[in-house]
């Protein structure tokens, strides 16, 4: 090839410096192209022989791998004038129709690339927006340049001048992929933006529903961690603008599976995982979604998941839930190992479990805390006061509030008198004395068939209007069988049978007698036999005798 320096590539191959030289930028470009060199281009034009420059350089980079050696840079600088930027626009423009027409992806790719980098360049953000508009809208455009061209634009974001030219900039973008599923995932990122710039200006409400019109959990090209965090945004977007039930809905969308605590595995485990990741991660096409990671640690997300559901629980009164939400903070590596953790929620595991309104579930849980060896040696006291309720004994309110209501206040979760900060915190206090008083009443019912009314309000330290109350209470939620007799003053514990339970009960007990009788028959009957077979009193003489 002559040596003309009107185009010349000047690079570096096995530490050897060559130059390539052609009549034109054209000629020169398409001969390297021939040899497998990647065109780089510092003019961002996309194809360089479009460039006024008659200069080409070109560097070798990338020391390992097939494009080693492969990558040239255009000396041309970017326009800088505004005729400048609709020139290279257009020819660009002409570029992109080409290489769109000949489904010519990594070329339409380059062009869609440098259209919307020269926009950016020039600080003009109108005509960046409208080209992204015009582009997308293209007749056959490529869905994956398409995808490349706004995964560059979101990289602009943060360049923006102003928080105004950011938001158009970000509106263009929700235009763009408005319906489009190979771009769901960059609306989603967006959005999730948008919803943040809200936030930060005080609107929680429009920021809920920018970001709450979004169904992540559809999206089959998002990481399954990416998804879980725009969820536990959304609740908590609808927990802090007061929608309770939006909240409850959203979080019902997480499956507590994927919190799961996995087994230790060993260092050879882990590598063997690693590598097949990497090649899998080698066959992975662009369109296919990215790979799990399965090792991921989602401890962040599992406590923010829980510490969420623990605030709507405590919004619901829902007691046994919190402390089920609780028990599963405890089942966590770093709660395990920071003792303070460890205590805090130990005893927050203990609280609610008592506040819990009784029943078969509420008494099986009570009794597996009770069993926990860690509660006597982090948190001794509020494992004594577990311990009183695992127990058939009475337990007098005055004495349990002078015994542990001081300690009890001294956390977030009880307080004797109206707290601005937490309202419901009185309203554990009070409930924690109902839970002693019911106690109360299912030991009387286990030891009294029949007692007094007068005896009654003694042993439950109340009046007798509160007695009746909690006693009909208790008798409408079916905790314990009872029937007030007001004239004679009396409370019957006593179930009464129906006339079903009655012959059942008959039946039964006509089966056992009949069932003794029989046996008592057969021992009779064994006895006789054994008597006929004993020698008599003649035969035991002429026995003695010989």
């Amino acid at each position: 090839m002559a040596d003309i320096e009107e185009a010349t590539i000047t690079f570096c191959k096995s530490k050897k410096t060559a130059k390539w030289h052609a009549k034109d930028s054209q000629t020169l470009l398409q001969f390297a192209e021939a040899q497998g060199l990647k065109p780089d281009y510092g003019c961002r034009s996309g194809i360089c022989c479009t460039c006024e420059t008659k200069l080409l350089k070109g560097e070798v980079d990338g020391p390992e791998g097939d494009g080693a050696g492969t990558i040239l840079i255009c000396s041309s600088t970017p326009a800088s004038t505004e005729s400048d930027l609709s020139k290279a626009i257009d020819q660009l423009t002409g570029l992109e129709k080409k290489a769109r027409q000949s489904s010519d992806l990594a070329s339409t790719s380059r062009t869609l690339t440098a259209i919307v980098t020269i926009c950016k360049q020039q600080g003009d953000w109108s005509m960046l927006n409208e080209q992204v508009l015009l582009l997308s809208k293209k007749h056959g455009q490529l869905k994956q340049a398409i995808t490349k061209m706004v995964q560059d634009v979101m990289s602009f974001i943060d360049d923006t001048p102003d928080l105004e030219t950011k938001l158009s900039v970000i509106e263009t973008l929700r235009t763009v992929t408005e319906g489009k599923i190979f771009v769901e995932v960059e609306r989603a990122r967006v959005t999730r933006i948008l919803s943040n710039i809200k936030k930060t200006q005080g609107d929680i409400n429009k920021a809920r529903d920018i970001l709450c019109e979004l169904q992540v959990e559809t999206f089959g090209s998002m990481t399954r961690r990416e998804k879980t965090e725009f969820i536990l945004e959304q609740v908590a977007l609808c927990i802090d603008s007061g929608d309770w039930t939006q909240a409850q809905i959203l979080s019902r969308k997480i499956s507590t599976r994927y919190f799961a605590r996995k087994p230790t595995k060993t260092p050879e485990q882990l590598e063997a995982e690693r590598k097949k990741r990497e090649e899998e991660e080698k066959k992975r096409q662009p369109s296919d979604p990215p790979a799990e990671v399965v090792d991921d640690d989602v401890t962040d997300l599992k406590l923010r998941y829980y510490e969420q559901q623990i605030t709507l629980a405590k919004h619901e009164d829902k007691y046994l839930d919190a402390c089920k939400h609780y028990r599963q903070v405890l089942d966590t590596e770093s709660v395990e190992k920071n003792s303070e953790q460890l205590r805090a929620v130990l005893q927050r595991v203990i609280y609610f479990i008592l506040l819990a309104p009784y029943d078969n579930e509420q008494s099986d849980l009570l009794h597996r805390i009770n069993l926990d060896a860690r509660n006597l040696a982090e948190v001794s006291k509020d494992a004594a006061l577990l311990k009183q309720f695992t127990i058939s004994e009475l337990m007098r309110w005055p004495m349990v509030e002078q015994q542990y209501g001081a300690h009890l206040t001294s956390t977030d979760i009880f307080s004797k008198e109206k707290d601005k900060d937490d309202e419901k915190a009185h309203g554990r206090y009070e409930a924690l004395r109902h839970r002693v008083i019911e106690h109360n009443v299912r030991v009387v019912a286990k030891y009294y068939t029949r007692i007094t009314f007068p005896r009654l309000t003694e042993l439950l330290d109340l009046t007798e209007e509160e007695t009746e109350k909690y006693i009909s209470d208790l008798v409408t939620k079916k905790t314990v069988f009872a029937r007030i007799d007001r004239p004679a003053r009396v409370v019957d514990f006593e179930v009464r049978r129906g006339p079903d339970e009655v012959l059942d009960e008959w039946s039964g007990s006509m089966k056992g007698l009949l069932g003794l009788l029989e046996r008592v028959g057969h021992l009779i009957q064994r006895e006789e036999m054994m008597a006929r077979i004993q020698p008599g009193p003649d035969v035991k003489k002429s026995a003695t005798k010989a």
